[in-house]
């Protein structure tokens, strides 16, 4: 049975992944990459980014000034956000990549084929180029146009 799904937007798989980390990954359902980013974002955290400034800045989020204290330098959070990017990037490629896949296919599906040889030709030929039959005028049917008619 094949997979009918609908190409996902790569502007929206970027958008999700820099609201939340992960969540370009779900929307693509990726939910090995989305909880791998996820990770990864904890642990450049837990490794890289000293625990008083965790805990400074959630002090000085949650108070009304609604910045980072001046105790903390915003620096030290540079490699979670790093990562986050990282994530927005893979997010944004995934899905570009899924929805090139998704309009090859399309264009695969809708591959046309000479009556005679039985070669591959473009569709708005009126011969084909590897047998030089010559193909009946699509508008002159009323049949399916999508292949080509052999003209006598």
């Amino acid at each position: 049975m094949g997979e009918n799904r609908s190409p996902k937007r790569p502007w929206l798989a970027a958008l999700l992944a820099l609201a939340i980390t992960g969540l370009g990954h779900a929307y693509l359902r990726r939910w090995g990459r989305a909880f791998g980013w996820l990770a990864l974002v904890y642990a450049s955290l837990a490794l890289f980014v000293p625990a008083e400034a965790i805990d400074a800045a959630a002090e000085g989020f949650t108070a009304t000034s609604g910045s980072l204290p001046s105790s903390v330098d915003p620096l030290v959070f540079l490699p979670p956000l790093l990562v986050a990017l990282g994530s927005v990037a893979d997010a944004y490629v995934l899905a570009r990549a899924e929805r090139d896949a998704a309009v090859a296919a399309s264009a695969a599906e809708s591959v046309v084929t000479c009556p005679d040889c039985g070669r591959e030709v473009e569709g708005d030929l009126e011969f084909c180029h590897w047998c030089t039959a010559r193909f009946a005028d699509p508008a002159d049917e009323e049949e399916d146009s999508t292949r080509p008619r052999r003209v006598e």
